[in-house]
């Protein structure tokens, strides 16, 4: 069964679609400056369609150029893989994220598992397998899982371990840390909600600012300490009435 033309609908060319494609992921430019360079050359579109284009065919584009640069790499004999795993947290529930890089450091497979076992580690082996064959050395680090998933489905004598020599693998998750301490900023300032508005003014205010705080907080106190109980009060910014 033959697959379907995804440019069956569109008048434009498919060589026009793939240019404008690459111009806006490969290079830093903006739509409108997609759309501007294309002008230059007699396509008058828009750049809206230029939006729409990336969203429709960046990702067909992305897997032919990932399947034809791994079957060019099966027959390097410097194929091997690095795998390495790492936890997460998802809904509060510890989680393991299983992470295959090649060589140059290109991502081939995620996978996502409640274990951290030799039944994972064969699920996640047999699918990368089954998606790019077998390669020359697979690098891990000392977790067993992998060694016993090997020995299973026969390429044991393909696993390296040692020291640093997975460190492609340790920097894939890079990325995926970043993320996660920029998305943990929002939770740690969810504690801070129970407070009132006054200690939660204290805690925000940065250190240079202790004069400030002083007058401030004599400012609230002064009162308290005078005989008739309530006056003005000096301030930085004018004079506080308090009764």
């Amino acid at each position: 069964m033959t697959k379907p033309n995804p440019f069956r609908f569109f008048k434009t060319s498919p060589e026009i679609i793939r240019l404008a494609v690459m111009l806006y992921v490969r290079f830093p430019l903006s739509l409108r400056n997609v759309e501007d360079l294309l002008h230059e050359r007699g396509i008058e579109i828009s750049h809206e369609t230029v939006r729409f284009w990336w969203n429709r065919f960046g990702p067909m584009f992305a897997a032919e150029i990932r399947r034809k640069r791994v079957n060019q790499l099966r027959a390097y004999s410097n194929w091997q893989w690095h795998l390495d795993e790492v936890f997460v947290k998802i809904n509060g529930d510890t989680h393991y994220l299983w992470r295959a890089v090649d060589h140059e450091g290109e991502v081939l497979e995620t996978y996502v598992t409640k274990r951290r076992n030799r039944k994972a580690s064969l699920k996640f082996l047999r699918k990368l397998m089954k998606r790019y064959g077998s390669p020359k050395v697979i690098v891990t680090d000392r977790l067993r899982s992998y060694g016993a998933a090997m020995k299973v489905i026969g390429n044991a004598n393909q696993q390296e371990v040692g020291r640093w020599k997975n460190n492609r693998a340790e920097n894939s998750h890079l990325p995926f840390r970043r993320r996660e301490r920029a998305m943990l900023r929002f939770r740690v300032c969810e504690p801070y909600k129970s407070l009132s508005p006054f200690i939660l003014l204290f805690t925000t205010i940065s250190t240079r600012n202790v004069t400030f705080i002083h007058e401030i907080i004599s400012s609230l106190i002064a009162p308290l300490l005078s005989p008739n109980g309530g006056s003005f009060v000096p301030h930085r910014f004018g004079r506080i009435s308090v009764n």
